[in-house]
């Protein structure tokens, strides 16, 4: 049995891409509105985050997410985006957990649009004080950087370095290591450090500037989500029993981007006494259910500073691939 709010047309607007390509390729059109089935609801979207996934699935690189099901020529779910945050206006049969009108937050087959299907286990209600905007940017970076704080291993007066602290992952990282009790540096830009100062960094290093693994501090634990900066190096300035966590896989060749890397660590790891493994985090309720009790307690902010209209939304991605934006971007499809 299904719960609907009637909507006026069988039809919706989304940003599509339908050939791989570059964000530039995203252009919005009138598409089919989808009915959610068992287990699914049907999302009416307010804001969605845009994180480098987006890019990912836009260009097809590395080519190893083809061979993974994301489709071998074309993208697979030519509707773009995931990160949602909306007001549900259709369940499907099964579903328990929400009911039409409940706003929420979480993840979603397609999310750039102005309605999408996600399945109930990925989505949480979204806090009243909490603005859609804000919501949307939580889910993939935010649940990312809470399992790679976890699996550092942080402890109180730890000394932990996060690399790519002012981006997605990184500014949920240094806010999760500061409020683990951790004295933190950030390395990013001069012209983002100001963000990562706010986030709580009681350290800054402009990585256009100086070489962080040629210092000769060492550290507890390393969140690595910027890029691919040798494991030598990273080896160099970590303890002898600390963590090293590479978040995701930027940059590296065309077959498999930068995961080579995470492989890599994985088989050293097993002749070391440092701790060297990699993640790649899948959004689900639980949590989220934590990220967002986290923000409502008020140890925890999206580091939102910029937003986009549906009608920009390759645009919102082509400057988060150029590193343009500090923190986290949404585009804004409601309101």
């Amino acid at each position: 049995m299904t719960a609907t709010v009637p909507t006026s047309t069988a039809t919706t607007q989304a940003a599509v891409q339908r050939t791989y390509a570059g964000p530039e390729a995203i252009r919005v059109e009138t598409v089919e509105r989808p009915a959610p089935g068992p287990g699914e609801v049907l999302v009416e979207v307010h804001a969605a985050g845009v994180d480098r996934g987006v890019w990912h699935l836009a260009t097809g690189r590395p080519l190893i997410m083809r061979l993974m099901g994301f489709g071998l020529t074309r993208p697979r779910q030519p509707i773009a985006g995931s990160d949602v945050a909306g007001v549900v206006v259709e369940i499907g049969e099964g579903v328990t957990r929400f009911a039409a009108g409940d706003q929420v937050l979480g993840t979603a087959t397609g999310s750039f649009a102005e309605h999408t299907i996600a399945k109930e286990d990925q989505l949480v209600r979204k806090p009243e004080a909490m603005s859609f905007a804000a919501a949307a940017v939580v889910p993939a970076s935010g649940v990312t950087a809470l399992k790679a704080v976890e699996r550092a291993g942080i402890e109180p007066g730890g000394r932990v370095l996060v690399l790519g602290a002012s981006g997605g992952v990184g500014s949920y990282a240094v806010q999760l290591a500061v409020a683990a009790g951790a004295r933190v540096t950030g390395v990013a830009s001069a012209t983002k450090a100001d963000l990562v100062r706010e986030l709580g960094a009681a350290e800054v290093i402009d990585y256009r500037a100086t070489d962080v693994t040629a210092l000769a501090t060492t550290y507890d634990a390393i969140i690595d989500t910027g890029g691919l900066t040798p494991l030598r190096r990273l080896r160099r300035i970590l303890g002898t029993e600390g963590t090293l966590v590479i978040v995701g896989g930027e940059g590296g060749g065309s077959l498999t981007g930068g995961a080579g890397r995470q492989l890599r660590a994985a088989v050293l790891s097993m002749f070391s006494r440092q701790t060297l493994t990699g993640i790649l985090a899948a959004t689900a309720a639980e949590p989220l259910d934590a990220l967002t009790a986290r923000i409502v307690a008020g140890s925890l902010s999206p580091a939102l500073t910029r937003t986009y209209p549906l009608a920009q939304a390759g645009a919102a991605v082509a400057d988060l691939a150029a590193g343009r934006i500090a923190g986290k971007a949404a585009v804004l499809v409601q309101g």
